[in-house]
């Protein structure tokens, strides 16, 4: 990229998170001139786009750098980049406390049974829940298999409230708030004991079908399952199985094989399934986090140093 008279333009979908004028905002005092698209014509010009979506036509419009606003880039072909010359950032490391909230937010709901009384309110349905259906999160365990950013916001939270945090991440090396970490060939051990299952990997050739059938059935009958990664991590027709045959308690699900989530899956009906529609790094302050990242990349830019959160 040239050094002099910059331009980054501003994909539409990044609607789909938050306003892209908000990020254009945020970006006012970069040295680089902010333009918001409206349609695939307006990436003549551009040296660097920020963009949520994909589309074909970014392999040819002469881009040099990518920003993709989410952490999760499985939907951008990395080889035909690296092959087109340009260089893929993602946004990780900026879901961490969103994430690790709202994972507290579905603990909370499953061992108090808020999700169940507000139900109940649109029915005006009053029952006080039977003696042993409801429970405390201190001193239960949960393991939170994967522990990047989002795993270790879910782990500060857990820790916060009195469990016992254990955690599953290919280097067995310490982490702030976890007493035991295993490696992913011990799973289905350090699932065995856990109330509750937090997944929070990125997608890869090796966490796909991380969670199926085999794991599922090392779960206890009275555990729930959380994934807040991405939708294929877990096998849904296993799971399916295992919530229907009650072989574990339920499930807080933020991410699915499919999304939006089909109308007709049985997902929708379960009392003990919560599903959120891939909202758990929701947050206000979304658009100054990619701001940050985009500006210190810009900076770097000009400084022909790596960049951050560099994918390809």
């Amino acid at each position: 990229m040239a050094d002099d008279g910059l331009v980054i333009g501003i994909h539409p979908s990044v609607a789909t998170i938050f306003p892209p004028a908000t990020l254009r905002d945020e970006l006012d005092d970069v040295s680089a001139r902010v333009e918001l698209l409206t349609g695939g014509s307006d990436l003549d010009g551009l040296d660097g786009l920020v963009t949520f979506a994909y589309d074909d036509a970014f392999l040819s419009a002469d881009l040099e750098w990518i920003h993709c606003v989410l952490a999760g880039v499985d939907a951008f072909p990395l080889d035909a980049l690296e092959r087109h010359g340009i260089r893929l950032t993602n946004s990780s490391g900026i879901h961490g406390d969103a994430v690790g909230d709202t994972v507290l937010g579905y603990m909370l709901q499953f061992a108090r049974r808020l999700h169940v009384y507000r139900d109940n309110e649109p029915k005006r349905k009053w029952r006080y829940p039977d003696w042993d259906e409801t429970f405390t999160l201190a001193g239960e365990t949960v393991c939170v298999v994967g522990l990047g950013t989002l795993g270790q916001g879910v782990a500060a939270r857990a820790d916060g409230v009195g469990m016992d945090v254990v955690g599953v991440r290919r280097t067995p090396t310490p982490v702030p708030s976890v007493g035991q970490i295993y490696t992913p060939d011990a799973l289905s051990d350090a699932i065995a004991d856990a109330r509750f299952v937090v997944l929070t990997p990125p997608l890869t050739d090796r966490t796909r079908g991380l969670v199926g059938s085999e794991e599922l059935d090392a779960m206890r009958e009275d555990a729930y399952l959380i994934n807040v990664a991405r939708g294929p991590v877990v096998d849904q027709a296993s799971l399916i199985g295992a919530l229907e045959a009650g072989g574990i308690a339920g499930a807080a699900l933020d991410v699915f094989e499919e999304e939006p989530l089909p109308e007709g899956s049985p997902l929708w009906e379960m009392e003990n399934v919560i599903v959120t529609p891939h909202a758990a790094g929701a947050t206000r302050a979304y658009g100054e986090r990619v701001a940050a990242l985009v500006e210190e990349n810009i900076k770097r830019i000009r400084t022909d140093d790596a960049l951050a959160n560099q994918i390809v």
